[in-house]
This record gives structure tokens, C-alpha cells and sequence, in this order.
């Protein structure tokens, strides 16, 4: 499934730079950014599943906020850009 995760942690000093940091690592791991708090990702529901529990251990529930969008088919097909293009295509393989 292709989703769209969204986030914005509370501050972003001591321990909220902390955990903006474990957010976007986390969700480097299962998907690709695209703006600086916002990642496209192509996931099972069990890496979709393990991913949300990763990012609920990472944030605090009271003051931070993470949205996953899912889309019901291929996240380019509900896209519409405007401005530069992202340098990487979800879905395919990164030549470095």
C-alpha cells in the first residue's frame, strides 16, 4: 500500500530535536522524503504496522503530531506537483 506520513514534533530543542531526529529516521527506513516532514512510502501492512509502532515509541503523544495517509491505489496516480520534481521515484532503485 502507498501511504503518506506527515509529522510535526512540538519543538525542536533538547528532547524534541531528539525526537525529531528518531522520526526521521525512522521513517527514512520505510519510505523516501519528499518535503522535510513528509515521506512517501510503499509498505505491507506488517512493515506499515511495524513502522506506527516505532514512530509511537519515538514521539510524544501529547505534544507531537504523525498523520499516515493511505492511498487506495499508487500515490503518483492521486499526485499532482508543482515546482521541482523529487529526485527519486517511489517504488524504484537508487543508483549511487
Amino acid at each position: 500500500m502507498d501511504l503518506l506520513v506527515t509529522y510535526d514534533i512540538a519543538d525542536t530543542d533538547g528532547d524534541g530535536a531528539t525526537r525529531l531526529r528518531r522520526v526521521a529516521d525512522i521513517c527514512s527506513k520505510y519510505g523516501q522524503r519528499v518535503q522535510f516532514s513528509v515521506f512517501e512510502c510503499r509498505l505491507s501492512a506488517t512493515r506499515m504496522a511495524r513502522m506506527k509502532g516505532e514512530i509511537e515509541d519515538a514521539i510524544d503523544k501529547e505534544r507531537d503530531s504523525v498523520l499516515i495517509y493511505r492511498f487506495p491505489g499508487r500515490i503518483q496516480d492521486s499526485t499532482t506537483r508543482l515546482g521541482r520534481d523529487c529526485e527519486h521515484g517511489l517504488g524504484k532503485p537508487w543508483i549511487l
